[in-house]
């Protein structure tokens, strides 16, 4: 799968949560400054050549709709970054958001509770 570029992802971001849309649908979206229409337009139309969003034909119209979750372009991409930047090793990664985030002793727990509810589950 393809990494996509900050605009691509921004209009993901945004076709994930409307779920699907026209191009005004999704410029709507976006904070201001909002972008030209010929750019969304524009990325939406490299977004379907990546394979990422499809979309509905209405006449001249286009109803754009993603093709790729968010949770599965997210798994592949932080599996990406685990490997190219942690050395593929989880703890590392971990590790280091641990450290360079400086998480609260009560937010070490909740991390904590949720890796022995993943351990509990697989026993």
């Amino acid at each position: 799968m393809k990494e996509l570029t900050k605009a691509e992802e921004q209009v993901m971001q945004i076709l994930w949560e409307i779920k699907s849309g026209f191009i005004k649908d999704i410029l709507t979206h976006f904070p201001e400054p909002k972008p030209a229409y010929t750019t969304v337009s524009t990325i939406v139309r490299i977004l379907e050549e990546k394979g990422f969003v499809g979309h509905k034909a209405y006449g001249k119209a286009h109803e754009y709709y993603p093709l790729v979750d968010k949770s599965t372009y997210t798994r592949v991409m932080m599996k990406g970054i685990m490997m190219r930047y942690f050395g593929n090793s989880l703890r590392q990664m971990v590790s280091f958001f641990s450290h360079e985030k400086g998480l609260t002793a009560s937010e070490l727990e909740e991390l904590k509770r949720i890796i022995d509810d993943e351990i509990n589950s697989k026993q």
